[in-house]
């Protein structure tokens, strides 16, 4: 997990000392639609909708290519069962006709609040993360699906499925 976290961290220096001339940080937030899928989980679970708030960057590769590096506070989990999480994705994003764009990339997310009145979900969880976007100026809006590849709890097939609707401002 630390090692992952100091690779993902050594990835971001090295791009935005790298390429310093492209780079735009912002703020960003929105709605999530999460649940939690898996073999061990009644199919008649309902999903939970919560908010996410943040901060994004944006460092400039090439012309088409940036790497979007976030840091979000993320209400996840599923009704009766909350899991707030810090996410840190790290986005490798193809941009094209100068506003669209598609992101993919890994997310790292470390557990920061749970509604678990028994045991515990693990602290750490990995991410797959999808999405698409779009840019008008400073302004921005995305759509997200991220899904887990690690268990939310020790010994059990429950993986994390989280579907976000952005909008945000570049501020510089």
């Amino acid at each position: 997990m630390k090692k992952s976290f100091l690779l993902a961290i050594t990835i971001i220096g090295f791009s935005i000392s790298s390429n310093a001339q492209d780079i735009k940080f912002g703020v960003k937030g929105g709605v999530n639609f999460s649940s939690i899928n898996g073999n061990d989980i009644s199919d008649d679970i309902d999903g939970r909708t919560g908010y996410h708030i943040g901060a994004v960057a944006q460092v400039g590769l090439t012309d088409m290519f940036a790497l979007q590096p976030e840091l979000i506070y993320s209400a996840q989990g599923i009704k009766n069962l909350d899991i707030d999480y810090i996410n840190i994705p790290v986005l490798l994003k193809l941009k094209f006709a100068e506003l669209f764009s598609v992101e993919a990339g890994p997310q790292f997310g470390f557990v920061i609040n749970d509604g678990f009145r028994t045991g515990k979900p693990q602290s750490f969880d990995f991410n797959g993360a999808l999405g698409a976007g779009v840019e008008f100026g400073s302004f921005f809006g995305q759509l997200r699906y991220s899904i887990g590849f690690t268990d939310v709890i020790e010994n059990a097939d429950w993986k994390n499925s989280n579907f976000q609707v952005s909008v945000g401002y570049y501020i510089f």
